[in-house]
């Protein structure tokens, strides 16, 4: 007598297996291979890392470096060469070293077969730039507020946060005004309401406010340059602590209290 044969449970539902769809199991061996090869990869990195093949040798720096100390090169270095020739990430090397206070710009390349060559670009500083907290940073020849220690006898910019760049202009073309008086600005100030305020190096202060289009800044300054000598002269005013020139046609002068007799 025929014993009855056991069907299984998924053929008699018509369904098919893992093991009974090739392309499946094709498509998971192709990504099995993958990781794998990833992961090879991710550890011969490693491995090349740690070797002592390739050593970088010698670290050659350009520029003319006026206030980057050679500890603070080498200090950046210890922290930033890390790997070998061909395994050092080169912009981590530059984001190191641009961290140094008067460092600008730094530009790091390979040069074979064990030397790394860097370019960098120092600050040259033009102002003390002093923010509304108090607190003094310097202000580069491109408008640029950095955090670095100067003792250099610099002018010094006020104004909102962002604007130290239209300050350096500002600065150059009142200084460019007065050129002829023999005078400078010692203080250029930027108000939160778009004043603008100088104060010359012999304590003078201008009050130019805001900047219009049928009185122009620079007309005021202009103006000033040309009457400020000859008035005072003339008016023997020459102790005014404030000449206020937001007048369209003249200018009004703030003079220190008289002193009293004893």
């Amino acid at each position: 007598m025929t014993k009855p044969t056991r069907r299984n449970k998924a053929m008699e539902s018509g369904e098919e297996g893992f093991w009974d769809r090739p392309l499946l199991i094709n498509l998971v061996a192709d990504l099995l291979i993958v990781f794998a090869c990833a992961a090879l990869a991710w550890a011969a990195a490693n491995a090349l890392r740690r070797l002592p093949v390739f050593p970088l040798r010698a670290v050659v720096v350009a520029g003319t470096m006026d206030n980057v100390t050679r500890d603070q090169i080498e200090q950046a270095a210890k922290l930033a060469l890390t790997g070998n020739f061909f395994t050092i990430d080169l912009d981590q090397v530059r984001a190191v070293f641009e961290k140094l206070p008067w460092v600008r710009r730094a530009e790091v390349r390979r040069h074979w077969p064990d030397t790394l060559e860097m370019a960098i670009e120092e600050h040259v500083a033009v102002a003390r730039w002093r923010r509304a907290d108090g607190e003094t940073r310097l202000v580069n020849q491109d408008g640029e507020v950095f955090a670095a220690a100067s003792d250099q006898i610099l002018p010094t910019f006020v104004g909102p946060d962002g604007s130290s760049a239209l300050v350096l202009d500002r600065y150059r073309e009142f200084s460019a005004a007065l050129a002829g008086l023999g005078r400078k600005p010692e203080t250029v100030a930027l108000s939160n309401r778009e004043a603008w305020q100088m104060k010359l190096d012999d304590g003078l202060i201008v009050e130019l406010g805001r900047d219009e289009a049928k009185h122009s800044l620079s007309e005021r300054v202009h103006r000033f340059a040309s009457w400020y000598r000859p008035a005072l002269a003339q008016a023997g005013l020459s102790r005014a602590l404030v000449v206020d020139m937001r007048y369209p046609n003249g200018f009004v002068l703030r003079l220190p209290p008289p002193e009293q007799k004893s």
